[in-house]
């Protein structure tokens, strides 16, 4: 592996390594190392480009922080740009780096958070850092918010702040985050995708009840038995394929792209042909309900009389009651279905101003390339900004080699994104809050 000194790194990547050696683990159900360290960071920075952040603690090291920009047209709405601070854990012996080490490597920083989403983070940083201290502003008013707590739902950072501190966000009306403009290929040619909406998430326990007993006698109430029935009816459910008004826009403009007539192949057939998009793009075609969590038993040879499962539900915008109904059919009667957790579905037009900036901005560094539409399969904080009437957008702008499996990285092993990428990004991010 080659290394790059430290010499020759840039503003973004500096930041990116510096937020990933906060070990900032969102272990979910309120478990969490905590985002104040890291909040205390981005704090120092924001000072240090003359503005004036604060932060908001919803819980003990649960630590948002939101600073505000003044724009060149006060008359215009304000736009939010926002981050997460925490990660998904990582299980150390899994990887060929520290996770938590911001290693710089063959081109590339590696660690928990280089793409989900301490790059962004980094990225919103440099912008700002180019744009103020250069003397200008940016073309409107801009919500700069780091938010706590993505990882497991936003309960303690974007979900808090909208419902307790809503006045951060006085005049927004639209937003930009995660998981959207960065590039794909498509039989050779780069395509970048906008992300314009979101299935909705719903995470459910089953609860099974039985009668405990001997582990060597015969007992009809199981309840490990009735879980696990229960959940494999549920988990290999299929789902029937639903095109939401994105995922049709998409899938026409891939099949005009690779010249084909997307009468003549199927929805899987184009999601597949995005590549390794399709990971996030095939699970758009439907909803998804996948087992995470079983828990059940603390002996081998007692029955117990409680087993418990959670189920990680995606649903396209709108489906919510249909497919609830359908679960708790599969689930069955002996099956208790509790909702933990619920958030909203989101589908934005691929039109408008803002748009048009983006479009406009990719080109300005990459000219020629596509620029289509997405559902994204999970969800971002802009769940809770919509709750306020923000409409929000996933972009934080990559450039990325054809070869590399972005949407693999998002909570996996051996997490990385190029350092050419974070400059693509940067200079994107840049021009888009300058002339927006």
């Amino acid at each position: 592996m080659t290394s790059t000194t430290e010499n020759s790194l840039d503003r973004t990547a500096r930041i990116t390594r510096d937020l990933i050696r906060f070990d900032t683990s969102n272990y979910g159900d309120g478990k969490s190392n905590g985002e104040t360290i890291a909040a205390e960071y981005v704090e120092a920075e924001l000072t240090a480009l003359g503005l004036h952040p604060h932060l908001f603690d919803s819980a003990p090291t649960r630590t948002s922080v939101v600073a505000r920009v003044e724009g060149a047209n006060p008359d215009a709405p304000a736009l939010v740009v926002h981050g997460h601070l925490d990660v998904v854990p990582a299980i150390a012996d899994d990887w060929s780096v520290d996770p938590f080490g911001g290693d710089i490597r063959d081109g590339m920083i590696w660690g928990r958070g280089a793409v989900d989403m301490k790059n962004m983070d980094a990225m919103i940083l440099t912008a700002l850092g180019e744009i103020l201290g250069s003397g200008k502003q940016p073309a409107r008013d801009l919500v700069i918010a780091f938010f706590a707590d993505e990882e497991a739902g936003g309960v303690f950072g974007s979900h808090y702040m909208v419902r307790e501190h809503p006045e951060v966000f006085e005049g927004a009306t639209e937003a930009i985050s995660e998981v959207g403009g960065y590039s794909i290929d498509l039989d050779g040619k780069r395509a970048y995708l906008v992300q314009t909406g979101e299935k909705a998430l719903i995470w459910i326990k089953l609860i099974a009840h039985g009668r405990a007993g001997h582990g060597s006698q015969i007992n009809t109430e199981n309840a490990i038995t009735r879980l696990a029935a229960a959940v494999a009816r549920i988990g290999s459910q299929e789902w029937p394929v639903k095109l939401t008004k994105t995922t049709r826009q998409l899938l026409d403009a891939v099949a005009e792209i690779l010249g084909q007539d997307p009468k003549q192949v199927s929805a899987e057939e184009l999601a597949i042909a995005t590549g390794t998009a399709s990971r996030f793009i095939s699970a758009t075609l439907r909803t998804v309900t996948n087992p995470t969590l079983l828990s059940g038993g603390y002996k081998v040879n007692v029955i117990p009389d409680r087993a418990e499962a959670m189920i990680d539900v995606r649903v396209l915008p709108g489906d919510e009651v249909e497919v609830m109904a359908r679960i708790r059919e599969l689930a069955g009667d002996d099956i208790e279905i509790e909702i933990m957790h619920e958030d909203v579905g989101l589908e934005t037009d691929f039109e408008g101003p803002l748009v048009d900036q983006m479009i406009s901005s990719l080109h300005r560094l990459d000219p020629g390339a596509e620029v289509l539409p997405y559902l994204l399969s999970a969800g971002t904080d802009n769940k809770a900004l919509s709750l306020l009437g923000i409409k929000g957008y996933g972009f934080a702008p990559l450039q990325l080699p054809a070869e590399l499996d972005f949407p693999a990285l998002f909570h996996g092993v051996d997490e990385r994104v190029p350092l050419d990428a974070l400059v693509f990004g940067t200079d994107v991010l840049t021009d888009l809050l300058l002339r927006y």
